[in-house]
């Protein structure tokens, strides 16, 4: 009989993977066959747990997950990932549910089950793009602080108007990079003021 191999994933680095790990011990994995994945979207493909867990996978094994969005967060990648085990002759664990693809029931349920968790994850960005809408309207989300205060910006336009100092001079004397000393021309209405290297 093959093993089973969890794979859990966190979307922040702050989030605790305690219960998901949990539910897949209660499901039957060994701790030391657990792959997680922290600070990274399911969106995301590029995540070395999701790659760990199926390479560690052999004919006969049983990938294990606590939720399906934890594997993927969108039609396409569920399928792909689901396929790709399958031609490798492994079933899916959803939750202790086996994922069959030759059952056409099993089929059905996990295509919709796909469906939901993407309608889900449009909705949290609707939502998180929404919020971000009314902080911005109500002055509490200002982008990013500028690298320089407000007085070395002042004291950077004055430099240059004299002429003594190039960009790459106004660079090393501020440790800035160029875009940034370009910024601060843009803001005292300059432009990218006087080119010169």
């Amino acid at each position: 009989m093959g093993e089973l191999i969890g794979y859990a994933r966190c979307s922040t680095v702050e989030q605790d993977p305690t219960v998901q790990r949990e539910t897949l011990t209660v499901l039957g994995v060994p701790d030391d066959r657990i792959h997680l994945d922290k600070g990274l979207t399911g969106t995301s493909r590029a995540r070395p747990g999701l790659d760990q867990a199926p390479a560690a996978v052999r004919p006969g094994d049983t990938p294990v997950v606590p939720r399906l969005d934890r594997l993927a967060r969108s039609v396409p990648d569920v399928r792909d990932i689901g396929d790709t085990l399958v031609a490798r002759g492994v079933r899916l664990s959803l939750v202790g549910g086996v994922y069959d693809p030759a059952d056409p029931m099993s089929k059905i349920l996990f295509n919709m089950l796909t469906v939901f968790v993407e309608f889900e994850a449009d909705l949290l960005k609707m939502r998180t793009r929404e919020g971000m809408a009314v902080s911005r309207a109500r002055g509490k989300l200002k982008g990013r602080r500028p690298k320089l205060a407000a007085r070395r910006q002042d004291q950077l336009v004055r430099m240059h108007a004299t002429g003594d100092y190039t960009i790459a001079g106004l660079v090393e004397v501020f440790s800035v990079g160029r875009a940034t000393v370009y910024r601060v021309f843009e803001r005292a209405g300059q432009g990218r003021a006087g080119g010169a290297a």
